[in-house]
């Protein structure tokens, strides 16, 4: 497996679609799926999944004029490796310090609240 790296945001966007849907995905896939939100053409996408499979998240095959990909890095595994360098970065690996900032910003509501000390319960065994 290639070593893992932050994805800028809209290699992201592309990657949420692909991992949403049952792969292989294509282009026309992740056009029809972008829809509004985003006015990128056809080429732009497809710059985009080029520079997927380069770093690693997704391999390609060639069928007749269309290219189908399919993800080498899943979803969890994505959102592991970020989460642990954004409290690494942000918050000096500290799970407390993140869960301070989003309390005093109120972030969090008494519900978050008490859900994250069920949450804790459990975990302790």
């Amino acid at each position: 497996m290639v070593k893992m790296k932050k994805l800028p945001d809209a290699e992201f966007d592309v990657m949420k679609i692909i991992w949403a849907n049952e792969p292989p995905a294509t282009t026309a896939l992740i056009m029809e799926q972008l829809g509004k939100d985003k006015t990128w053409k056809i080429q732009t996408v497809i710059s985009l999944m080029l520079r997927l499979v380069e770093r690693g998240f997704l391999r390609s095959e060639k069928h007749g004029k269309e290219r189908t990909y399919f993800p080498l890095i899943n979803k969890d595994d994505y959102l592991k490796y970020e989460t642990k360098n954004f409290i690494k970065h942000f918050h000096d690996n500290s799970f407390l310090n993140l869960v301070n900032t989003l309390y005093n910003d109120k972030a969090l509501t008494d519900d978050d609240v008490d859900e994250l000390l069920q949450w804790a319960k459990t975990r302790r065994g």
